[in-house]
């Protein structure tokens, strides 16, 4: 009867932000938490077969992209995306993560000193923030609490320790820990 109900809950939710995206693709395998979800008009999701996306997610402005692969887990927390972030197949992503495809404001203050109150408005000024796409390759594992900056990519069969914060790329079969996240090894071929 629970199940029912949170299929019943996800299908009103669906219906009700549907409208907001330009487009929303999730194979019927899968399962969203569609009232997590928050999209600037001309949004865009796709979800592959056999995931689960339980995070808050929020596309932040017209076009940005959300694209997640086949079997992947993403637990809650947050994605905050303002162009692209792609999430490989067979990917694990503990709860308390952030991923963030943007720095949300300008580094100049002439350039940010009204974003509380033009984001209130709607009027976010997006033409002075940094915007980087994310992509977290397949096979990939995130672990618990960590952060994803801008412009990071994360290699095939990477291992990200609990609490990272990745500021630069993790090669292919890797473990990265620490702030700011570091390789301490590759994986051997028996752990691929």
């Amino acid at each position: 009867m629970r199940s029912l109900a949170k299929s019943l809950l996800a299908l009103i939710w669906r219906w009700r932000i549907q409208g907001r995206f330009a487009q929303l693709e999730v194979d019927p395998a899968s399962q969203v938490y569609f009232w997590r979800l928050r999209s600037a008009r001309g949004g865009r999701m796709r979800v592959g077969a056999q995931s689960r996306v339980e995070t808050r997610l929020a596309l932040e402005r017209d076009g940005a992209q959300v694209i997640v692969g086949k079997r992947s887990f993403i637990g809650e927390g947050h994605i905050s995306c303002a162009a692209s972030i792609e999430i490989g197949d067979d990917v694990m992503i503990a709860w308390g993560t952030a991923i963030f495809d943007h720095a949300s404001h300008a580094v100049r203050f002439s350039h940010r000193a009204n974003d509380v109150v033009n984001w209130v408005k709607g009027n976010k000024d997006w033409s002075v923030v940094e915007v980087a796409p994310v992509r977290i390759g397949n096979k990939a594992w995130v672990g618990y609490g960590c952060t994803l900056l801008p412009g990071v990519t994360i290699g095939e069969g990477a291992i990200i320790g609990a609490g990272a914060v990745v500021t630069k790329d993790v090669p292919p079969w890797s473990i990265a820990v620490g702030n700011p996240a570091r390789v301490i090894r590759e994986l051997n071929e028996d752990e691929r």
